[in-house]
């Protein structure tokens, strides 16, 4: 009884509402929690990023309105990022991964997303990098979550966001901007490639869709004022650990 309620179509779009929520009033998609529970549901690997990219494109447009219109974008920021990021993202999307080594890549990649919400606490370097430097480190962190943003559907802005903080980059509200930007952009560059090279039905995830746009559109605009981003964080993060145990017994089965 308690599996059927949790599979449940109606059970999943409640959760996918609370996760867009929360991770867009912070300046994130959520595509590191959807893709998790699409994994641990049996979702085919076909389906989850392109789902996800939907899901975070849907997400972001709203959160990057709503920052820009409060005036917290600054596009000086974050477009060091798209120059190598955009590109990686289009060709993440083209790529048609086998089955294994798609989870592999996911399993990675939700590993590393724990280890940031879990384990990354500092909240600054003690290190000076010059303009040239941070360029390049910019250019550099694009590239590798492009990559991810069009191959697994996570769009990036879980590291985002606090890299820009680590490196002194830009405030809180800026790094929020930029991370929904970011993921936004993003989204739509792997997007574009799923749709040309590996279109999926989506009429079957409409109720998913409905539940992030509203989510979505409520968290962007409270803007993560009224409660501890960081708490909320670490319990959507038990998802991830969750799809990461299973995924590991998945591919060691194998």
């Amino acid at each position: 009884m308690l599996i059927e309620l949790l599979t449940s179509p109606l059970f999943i779009a409640f959760l996918f509402f609370v996760i867009a929520f929360i991770y867009s009033s912070v300046g994130l998609g959520g595509g590191s929690s959807y893709t998790a529970i699409m994994a641990l549901l049996g979702f085919s690997t076909t389906v989850i990023p392109t789902v996800s990219l939907v899901l975070n494109v849907l997400v972001t447009t709203v959160g990057s309105y709503n920052f820009i219109r409060y005036k917290h974008a600054r596009f000086k920021l974050i477009i060091p990022f798209l120059i190598s990021s955009m590109p990686m993202a289009y060709f993440g999307g083209t790529l048609i991964l086998p089955k294994l080594l798609f989870f592999w890549l996911l399993l990675i990649s939700l590993i590393f997303v724990a280890i940031r919400i879990y384990l990354w606490h500092d909240t600054g370097l003690n290190v000076t990098f010059t303009n040239k430097q941070k360029f390049i480190l910019s250019l550099l962190a694009g590239a590798i979550l492009g990559f991810v943003a069009g191959v697994v559907g996570i769009g990036g802005g879980i590291y985002l966001v606090p890299l820009i903080i680590i490196l002194g980059l830009g405030s809180q509200k800026e790094a929020a901007a930029c991370g929904a930007i970011f993921v936004w952009l993003n989204s739509v560059a792997g997007l574009t490639a799923r749709i040309q090279y590996n279109t999926i039905n989506l009429n079957d995830y409409v109720p998913l869709i409905i539940a992030v746009i509203v989510g979505g559109s409520l968290g962007s605009f409270i803007g993560a004022s009224r409660f501890s981003a960081k708490a909320v964080e670490k319990t959507l993060g038990a998802i991830v650990i969750v799809a990461i145990i299973f995924l590991s017994k998945r591919l060691l089965v194998v």
